[in-house]
């Protein structure tokens, strides 16, 4: 197992701080649209958009037929189920809540690597997935003591974490011949295709497709859907339980974001849960000793 250089320190962090920003766009998004209408449009842009450059730009081949059921497969489980189920959570628990959900896909990824692959997880990486969850939930404290949640609610929550992980297990356990640009327009697009129909299904209230929502969804697609989606794939073929240690940061920047665009407030909790984050990532980044 090699140690991370410092570009992919840099592309690790990068993509901590694209993937956190996405749920402060979506919540001006979620001001004029549905959520399922929001995250259906935004994968189908992203799919088309991306689809254009590869086949339009980069002349890729199309994908094989038994790369087409790698595709759908890694798209059902890491777009459509793992969003679809996160979405509709999100009507039964608080925000609060939610930003603990993204720092327990790390436990579930090394475990499900263990189980899958085979392998044996060094204890570093194990002493800095403790500190990693320690440390998001000194940083979330303050808003799990006003937060609500239904065990429905919650339950798809885990689901949907679950579903995610899953889909990073088996995207790092394929040996992929297509290109990762290629492989992510197709499962972005697949993925969209696959929640239009419980988009339509649970549509009860007029969209408006005002500049607030354009806004969102441009900055949905291009940084998040395009570029975060390529460094975390890059990152996951690397290595998929050192990949999930950057999603420690994600809560992290995402409180950052909250109080820069939402005036939500910061606390010490959350100096002292990026503390103890960034403990963790040092020690996951460290060669593990024979």
């Amino acid at each position: 197992m090699h140690k991370f250089s410092a570009r992919d320190i840099f592309i690790g962090l990068l993509f901590s701080m694209l993937w956190s920003s996405a749920s402060v766009a979506g919540k001006f998004g979620l001001r004029v649209a549905e959520p399922l209408v929001l995250f259906t449009v935004r994968f189908l842009l992203a799919g088309v958009l991306l689809l254009a450059y590869v086949y339009g730009v980069q002349k890729n081949p199309l994908p094989r037929a038994r790369e087409w059921k790698q595709i759908t497969i890694f798209g059902t489980f890491n777009t459509a189920l793992y969003l679809g189920l996160f979405i509709i959570a999100l009507q039964y628990i608080t925000p609060g809540i939610t930003t603990l959900a993204i720092a327990l896909n790390p436990l579930f990824i090394s475990v499900m690597t263990a189980v899958w692959m085979k392998r044996r997880i060094p204890a570093n990486e194990w002493i800095s997935i403790g500190l990693g969850i320690m440390g998001v939930f000194v940083a979330a404290y303050p808003l799990l003591q006003t937060s609500y949640a239904t065990p429905g609610g919650l339950a798809l929550l885990a689901l949907s974490m679950l579903t995610y992980s899953f889909g990073a297990v088996y995207y790092a356990a394929v040996r992929w011949e297509l290109s990762r640009i290629t492989i992510n327009a197709w499962q972005v697009f697949i993925g969209g295709l696959l929640v239009l129909p419980l988009a339509l299904f649970m549509h009860k209230a007029e969209n408006s497709f005002n500049l607030t929502f354009w806004l969102s969804l441009a900055w949905l697609i291009i940084p998040v859907s395009v570029v975060a989606v390529n460094l975390w794939l890059r990152l996951l073929k690397t290595d998929a339980v050192r990949a999930s240690l950057w999603l420690y940061l994600c809560p992290i920047f995402g409180f950052l974001y909250s109080s820069v665009f939402l005036g939500e407030p910061l606390t010490l909790y959350t100096l002292g849960g990026t503390v103890l984050v960034m403990t963790a990532l040092y020690i996951g980044q460290r060669r593990a000793k024979v």
